[in-house]
Parts: structure tokens; sequence; C-alpha cells
């Protein structure tokens, strides 16, 4: 006997989940997909997000990657949980000018951990860094908060 089938609205909600976290919609980043362990995100440069030479700030480079990673992660599970970060090594290689496009890959999952590896390229393709993470996968919470 198959398991019922998934609301299709319900499903749709739980894949943009990604929409309603606060601090990235502020930093303004846009996710172009998550799927089969793989992500992309997008951000461009705003005066706020940029630090003394006009470059992206490397908190916004991190944040990009991390969530980039924890993206990819939570895609080889259908959206069905959310993953944490457990560590983030980071090498940025030079300044973040322009428009960042992130991409972050699953390695390998094992009880209930992801190893993914992500890097962040300028408009120009360029890297600027390149990161490794681990990923812990913890439930959904009951109650997600408001889309915005």
């Amino acid at each position: 006997m198959s398991a019922p089938a998934e609301d299709s609205e319900t499903a749709q909600a739980r894949r943009n989940v990604f929409g309603r976290v606060a601090f990235t919609r502020w930093m303004g980043v846009r996710r172009e997909y998550s799927v089969d362990g793989r992500a992309r995100l997008v951000v461009d440069p705003r005066p706020e997000l940029e630090n003394m030479i006009h470059a992206m700030h490397g908190g916004v480079v991190m944040t990009l990657l991390d969530v980039a990673m924890a993206s990819a992660a939570v895609s080889k599970l259908d959206f069905t949980r959310t993953a944490v970060t457990l560590s983030l090594n980071t090498s940025f290689l030079r300044p973040g000018l322009g428009t960042l496009i992130a991409d972050g890959e699953v390695l390998d999952i094992s009880e209930g951990v992801a190893q993914c590896r992500g890097e962040v390229r300028d408009a120009s393709g360029e890297t600027v860094a390149r990161a490794l993470g681990a990923f812990r996968f913890l439930p959904l919470p009951d109650t997600l908060p408001p889309p915005q």
C-alpha cells in the first residue's frame, strides 16, 4: 500500500520556506534553484552589504556559502527537514565585486549529517571564495514564519 499523496500546497510551502527567512530576504538573496543536492543563490550589491573597498562584505559571502550548501542539503530530502550548520571552513580568494553567485553541492550524507562544498563567483565568473561545510538535519518547526 502506498502512502497518501501529499497536498501539493503543503509541499510547495515547504519548498518555499527559504523565502521566509528574514535575514536572507533583507540581504536580497534569490534562490535560482535547489534540487537533487545542488543549489544556486544570487545577491546583487547594495551599499549596506559592502565593506570599505566597496566589495561585498565577507559576512555576506559566508552567508551565501552557508545558505547555498544548506539549501542543497535539504533538497536531497525534498525539504522535509531543515539543516543547521555544524562547521563551515571558508577560504577567501579575492574581493567579491558586483553581483555574487553561490553554488552549493552535497558531497555525502551519513548519520543525519550532510557534507557539502560551496563556491561564490562574481559577475565576471571569478571565484571569490570556496567552502566546505557539515550540516545536521533537524525536523522542521511545527509553525513556520508568515510569508512576507
